[in-house]
């Protein structure tokens, strides 16, 4: 309830007016934000429904986009039609970020449906160098949501707001909290893309041991794939979108970074495209979830299940 109104007092932030890339949750109470941004011609980007796919989408409404088509685009159903992803190692720069609450603090504390995924989103945004310490963020909400916050309940992945916009006010916490530093790649099976994030990190020389991992047992043999006995039937897997420059060992190795090494690996890298064999359709299923979003090379590969093992 009055979440239009409340989304117009972006108009007198100058950090909006200054903004030339907005990036925008997609739940609807900020569907007039993201119309505003549209009809600013300003960069939007939103995030992915729980990041199955990727990080963002960029709304690229069509030329000569009347009002009426900006208002469509700025419906779940228009970010659908109407958009493009941006790439893991895409050179995004993020100028202002617009988040949903469940609640929030005048003192900028803020809680969300519990998941994580807007804390999530904006560690990722600082991985990828997309935004700074001084990046605002603004959270939307209807005046019965700005409540007392203890701090006690904050983590230090928990995103905190500068600014909240409602129906009646328009508060400037002032906080000094700081915001979340990196990734926790413990919701690694959550969130698929956050394989692929981590891979480039630690490709980077970057320390992305989860907790459960032994750095100790970092050097110890690999196990062998295990030999298909019998007559089991393989289910294969269809790598696509392969880099002309990339190797099959680099292939290999984030295979075994995400945990789907085949039993055979057929490489027709002069193709683009590789086939991996599984012993069966349920470990073949895992590892095309696991291997959602990968990126080698600067391009996300496509991968599924092989034409003949479609159902």
């Amino acid at each position: 309830q009055g979440a239009s109104h409340a989304a117009t007092r972006l108009l007198g932030l100058q950090e909006f007016r200054a903004a030339q890339t907005v990036k925008i949750n997609p739940d609807a109470p900020q569907k007039n934000a993201r119309f505003l941004t549209l009809e600013a011609r300003k960069t939007l980007l939103v995030p992915t429904p729980r990041l199955r796919t990727g990080l963002f989408n960029k709304i690229v409404p069509p030329p000569g986009a009347t009002k009426e088509m900006l208002r469509i685009c700025a419906t779940s159903q228009g970010v659908k039609d109407f958009s493009v992803p941006i790439r893991l190692d895409g050179k995004a720069r993020v100028d202002l970020v617009v988040v949903g609450s469940v609640a929030v603090s005048e003192k900028g504390w803020r809680i969300g449906k519990g998941e994580g995924y807007a804390d999530m989103e904006y560690a990722m945004m600082v991985s990828m160098g997309a935004v700074q310490e001084d990046t605002p963020v603004i959270t939307i909400v209807h005046d019965c949501q700005v409540v007392d916050i203890a701090e006690e309940l904050l983590d230090d992945h928990d995103l905190t707001v500068d600014y909240i916009l409602t129906p009646t006010r328009t508060i400037k916490t002032n906080c000094k909290r700081l915001k979340p530093q990196g990734i926790i790649y413990e919701m690694l099976g959550k969130i698929p893309v956050l394989k692929s994030l981590r891979y480039r990190e630690k490709q980077a020389g970057k320390d992305v041991t989860l907790k459960d991992e032994h750095p100790d047992l970092a050097n110890a043999a690999k196990p062998r794939a295990p030999r298909l006995e019998g007559s089991g039937t393989l289910t294969t897997v269809y790598v696509g979108n392969i880099p002309p420059s990339t190797r099959v060992s680099e292939l290999k190795h984030a295979l075994r970074e995400f945990h789907a090494t085949p039993l055979r690996l057929n490489w027709q890298g002069a193709q683009h495209r590789a086939f991996l064999d599984y012993k069966d359709k349920a470990t073949a299923a895992s590892a095309v979830s696991s291997l959602q979003g990968l990126s080698l090379g600067g391009k996300t590969l496509r991968v599924e299940l092989a034409r003949n093992q479609r159902n």
